[in-house]
């Protein structure tokens, strides 16, 4: 959409100096909620107001694959969508069988939904029309059928059962019937919800095709019977119930025209429930959990703050000889690695929300437990491998890996804002993996001098890598510690290079000799 009429006119509506900020809302049905979808997507991740835009659809077709899905819950993007579904409009659920299935028969009717659509025509259609919409309809119906005699306890669990589709539906969808509408934003649930929806045509007869037809074209009648139910209100479905929460789901379920009969649909409604509140007792649980673990790093900071002080060390050195003021440090980093991995095991099983990964509180402290205690972790596996292993290949616990994801994505929703440059250096090295490239560098180095010269490009990689951490204030001042393992691995370098050509004066020999990285 870049330098498109779309973009320019746009601007209009975000443009800064305005007194009132015009609120921007895409709007579509059919094909044109998917576009309004992916313009309101577009503006979005181009940030271009201080307000969000809203999108709202009516009978679109599913949008996006699970890394899109991702993408929304991770940029809390998700409470920009509203897409209304009626009981029997077959567009919304075409999508849930593979593609290739339904290409043929939804080639053939997509044109004439469009003309009957730009026309407001309601002309029954000819009967090539209705027997590809027949065809649609069956394969949908058929695959959905197949996925229920699976089961339907976890959607995820059928990856790699049967061929699935791979659209996934984001956003808030509000389930619309002749008796009033159902919302929910729970991804999996919408799932379960399109699938048992659909099957709620028990063939593809004339009146069902029929009702696919008018309901993709007539969502102006359907919004006015839900509009009609809100104001009037609607009788309850299980007036006998005596938990309000089960209530509240016979009038969900009723509002949809499923009434009680659906176990499947009602199980899928409680879960949902039962889900958000088993995840809300698990953030709670751990954000208590967490207070402790605050205190252990705070321990550890003492005790890096300390081997530098009083020791002259960095505290990566200093864990690596194991020696006895060690061993508090080391029991409070194996202390921490089971609160993160525990944090790490329950996101993987589902049991936090879906946007867990997402949260600033989270991502920040993940981050910060790596880049405090990882060092620890490559301390302790090359004193215990004794130089034989390599940590960055065989020997990084999962949990880092994935903060270093959340982090990664994190800062590249960042850098589309913009970010202000450090003027000085960090209190922790910002790649918590630097001592593993420095142990690796050491090995390297040892080799080259044994005439392996396959190691100089890795090694004047690693050389170029320090001396942009170093510009951009991404190192801590204790690298340079006098007896650091940088600075071993650095005066060793050195003087390979000037043995190799004494006018050798890199970027990093400059920065070295001159200690401009005090600066």
């Amino acid at each position: 959409m870049e330098n498109t009429d779309f973009q320019a006119q746009l601007q209009t509506y975000t443009d800064s100096k305005q007194r009132k900020i015009k609120p921007i809302i895409f709007v579509g049905h059919s094909l044109g909620g998917s576009v309004a979808t992916l313009a309101t997507l577009w503006a979005l991740e181009k940030r271009l107001r201080q307000n969000s835009p809203f999108c709202i659809t009516f009978g679109s077709p599913l949008v996006g694959d699970v890394r899109l899905v991702d993408t929304v819950v991770r940029e809390n993007w998700g409470g920009n969508f509203c897409h209304v579904v009626s009981k029997h409009d077959i567009v919304p659920r075409m999508l849930l069988a593979p593609f290739e299935s339904i290409a043929e028969p939804l080639i053939a009717v997509f044109p004439y939904w469009q003309v009957v659509m730009a026309n407001d025509s309601k002309n029954v259609p000819d009967s090539f029309i209705q027997d590809a919409c027949r065809t649609l309809l069956n394969i949908v119906l058929q695959y959905t059928y197949t996925v229920a005699n699976y089961g339907f306890d976890s959607l995820r669990e059928l990856d790699g059962v049967i061929k699935r589709s791979p659209y996934r539906p984001f956003g808030t969808y509000m389930f619309c019937s002749s008796e009033g509408a159902a919302c929910t934003d729970n991804s999996e649930t919408i799932l379960k919800m399109l699938h048992l929806t659909a099957q709620s045509h028990e063939n593809a007869s004339d009146k069902t095709v029929q009702d696919c037809f008018s309901e993709h074209i007539g969502y102006g009648s359907v919004l006015k019977y839900v509009r009609e139910k809100s104001i009037i209100g609607s009788r309850i479905a299980n007036p006998d119930s005596v938990s309000s929460y089960e209530m509240g789901i016979s009038l969900q379920l009723e509002a949809i025209d499923f009434g009680d009969q659906n176990d499947h649909a009602r199980i899928a409604l409680q879960n949902a429930g039962n889900i958000e509140d088993k995840h809300s007792t698990n953030v709670a649980k751990l954000a208590i959990a967490l207070s402790e673990a605050q205190c252990n790093m705070a321990q550890l900071e003492w005790y890096k703050e300390r081997c530098e002080k009083e020791y002259g060390i960095t505290y990566y050195d200093s864990f690596k000889k194991h020696d006895k003021k060690d061993i508090n440090a080391n029991l409070r980093r194996v202390k921490l690695a089971l609160f993160w991995d525990d944090i790490i095991e329950k996101y993987k099983k589902h049991e936090l929300p879906s946007d867990f990964q997402s949260k600033n509180k989270w991502i920040y402290a993940g981050i910060t437990y790596s880049r405090l205690v990882e060092p620890l972790d490559i301390a302790h596996y090359y004193c215990t491998c004794k130089g034989n292993g390599n940590y960055l290949q065989d020997g990084r616990p999962t949990r880092h890996k994935v903060f270093q994801k959340w982090m990664e994505d994190k800062e590249e929703t960042h850098s589309s804002r913009g970010q202000k440059a450090r003027t000085k250096l960090a209190s922790l090295t910002q790649d918590s993996c630097f001592w593993a490239h420095v142990e690796e560098a050491l090995k390297e180095l040892a080799n080259l001098k044994q005439g392996q010269q396959q190691e100089l490009e890795s090694l004047e990689e690693f050389e170029n890598n320090v001396t942009r951490m170093i510009n951009s204030h991404s190192i801590s001042a204790d690298v340079f510690l006098e007896e650091s393992s940088f600075m071993v691995w650095w005066a060793e370098w050195k003087e390979y290079k000037k043995n190799q050509c004494l006018e050798w004066n890199s970027p990093l020999y400059k920065i070295m000799e001159s200690e401009s990285w005090k600066g």
